[in-house]
């Protein structure tokens, strides 16, 4: 059964974009996201932007470029301790989800590519995200 057509990423992108707008401050009838909810969907959001490209594509650039600096910045930093850095930041830094929410996009990102188990699993949402072209 298909209730909505085909999303395509870009739909996707679009979807999961006014899922964090919208439901991270909530109001509505259902509650404000929570942080690991939070944390899946801007996982999710970061995928859908990089499969969707066009204006969903700044995100990914910006973010490369960020990496780009803090990578040359620090020389001899490699993209897994950046990881392990940014997952300290999420475990344990007191954030809003909203906060949650950008440390977690930049996070998908260095984790996709530094290797090693995130990468299974930043790859599986990637995955995932190839069939809904």
């Amino acid at each position: 059964m298909n209730v909505f057509g085909n999303l395509h990423s870009v739909g996707l992108a679009l979807a999961l974009t006014a899922l964090l707008i919208f439901g991270i401050p909530g109001g509505g009838k259902l509650k404000p996201l929570g942080w690991w909810t939070t944390l899946f969907v801007a996982m999710l959001a970061g995928s859908a932007y990089k499969a969707a490209g066009g204006l969903f594509g700044i995100v990914p650039d910006f973010i490369g470029s960020l990496i780009a600096y803090v990578l040359g910045f620090w020389k001899g930093a490699t993209l897994s301790a950046l990881a392990v850095v940014l997952l300290i930041v999420l475990l344990w830094k007191k954030m809003t989800t909203a906060q949650v929410a950008v440390v977690a996009l930049v996070f998908f990102y260095v984790v996709a590519g530094a290797g090693g188990n995130w990468s299974y699993i930043s790859n599986a949402i990637e995955t995932g995200r190839v069939g809904l072209q």
